[in-house]
């Protein structure tokens, strides 16, 4: 597990980002599951109790990722989740993800400010020099937020990908750590 020195938070936003446990497996799975989060992934096939255990043991205690799960600042509860993956040391480079599970908490910003502290985080803290995602190209929601972040579209691929037997676009986009820019 990753030992940050910086809390995430943003209370105009009204959450904050703590470190996903193994004890937040079942929760995962279940917003992971759920239609409305599938249908924005890529990878569409279902979560099950092993495939994120094995995710926790070969993806975050080897370093290779890390995952935070979004709580509203109220209450402390659970609303989604927001990870880096394939931290790659060579290049200071990792693929973002997020999903929002609670459906009261979808539409008012918390995905945005989630992005904002993942990104914080991994430029202030963990030193990395780009952050990239891929998107569904008609997740025009997820995209605004994206560049609400700070992410900036790099470019697409058509019909990329075959879900549900339709090709779909992805849009890849990208952040680039300001401290480091001329």
């Amino acid at each position: 597990m990753q030992n940050l020195e910086k809390e995430y938070r943003d209370d105009k936003a009204g959450i904050f980002l703590r470190l996903m446990t193994p004890q937040d497996t079942d929760l995962i799975i279940a917003w992971r599951n759920s239609d409305q989060v599938r249908k924005n992934f890529i990878y569409q096939e279902p979560f099950t109790k092993a495939g994120h255990e094995n995710w926790i043991h070969t993806m975050i205690d080897t370093g290779k990722a890390l995952q935070f799960v979004i709580c509203d600042t109220k209450e402390g509860k659970p609303l989604g989740s927001v990870y880096i993956r394939d931290i790659d040391r060579k290049h200071n480079k990792a693929e973002y993800g997020i999903f929002i599970g609670e459906a009261d908490a979808r539409g008012r910003g918390v995905g945005t400010a989630a992005a904002r502290l993942m990104l914080a985080c991994c430029f202030e803290e963990l030193k990395l020099h780009r952050i990239y995602l891929q998107a569904l190209a008609d997740n025009l929601q997820a995209l605004r937020s994206y560049e609400k972040a700070g992410f900036v579209r790099e470019g697409s691929l058509r019909d990329d990908v075959r879900i549900d037997g339709k090709y779909r676009d992805i849009v890849w986009m990208a952040a680039l750590n300001p401290a480091e820019e001329e």
